[in-house]
């Protein structure tokens, strides 16, 4: 069979109809936009972004908290791990989040980092694991595009848009912003239960 023209491709589309028509015809439900509360999490063994938004209304994010863990240079990896295990877990217990979103690993060349920005994601999804909380996961492209509308962003960018649709007076430090940007992130894309 020949290749089709553009014109021919769109005609087929067009033909098939909207997802709206597609759901009253029986097709696939249009998509449930999400409300709750998300901790967004931005993993680091020296700098982990913690952040916590409640998504009244879809789209529209309402700031709980945020902060950065900052191990002293001389803590082992156990002692950060610990750090990190237990913010999430003080988060979990106090604010009651929906689900937990949290970036994932990115490429690097390095294995060693590799291992310990793998290790530092395990303390914060262990964490939501064992109290039944979803864990989704994002890349920072993703993250990004969803937030800022492009995907290599700087953090700069992400820190003022974050804290432009928080309605924050100050931006918000760079590892925060990326965790918010996380939340954010899950609040806008992804699919919820009811789908």
């Amino acid at each position: 069979m020949g290749r089709q023209s553009a014109r021919s491709q769109w005609a087929a589309h067009i033909a098939k109809g909207s997802p709206r028509r597609a759901a009253a015809a029986g097709g696939p439900p249009p998509r449930t936009p999400f409300t709750g509360t998300v901790l967004g999490v931005d993993p680091s063994l020296r700098g982990t972004g913690l952040a916590v938004v409640a998504f009244d209304r879809p789209g529209q994010g309402r700031y709980l908290v945020s902060e950065t863990l900052r191990p002293p240079r001389s803590a082992d990896l156990a002692h950060c791990l610990g750090e990190i295990a237990a913010a999430v877990a003080r988060l979990l217990q106090e604010l009651e989040p929906d689900a937990l979103a949290i970036e994932e690993t990115i490429y690097v060349q390095n294995y060693r980092t590799a291992q310990k920005l793998g290790a530092a994601r395990g303390a914060a999804i262990g964490q939501a694991a064992m109290r039944g909380v979803p864990v989704f996961e994002y890349s920072p492209l993703r993250i990004k595009q969803a937030v800022v509308g492009y995907g290599r962003a700087s953090k700069e960018q992400v820190s003022r848009q974050m804290s432009g649709l928080l309605g924050l007076a100050e931006p918000l430090p760079f590892d925060e912003a990326d965790a918010v940007a996380a939340a954010y992130c899950h609040a806008l894309t992804a699919k919820t239960e009811r789908e």
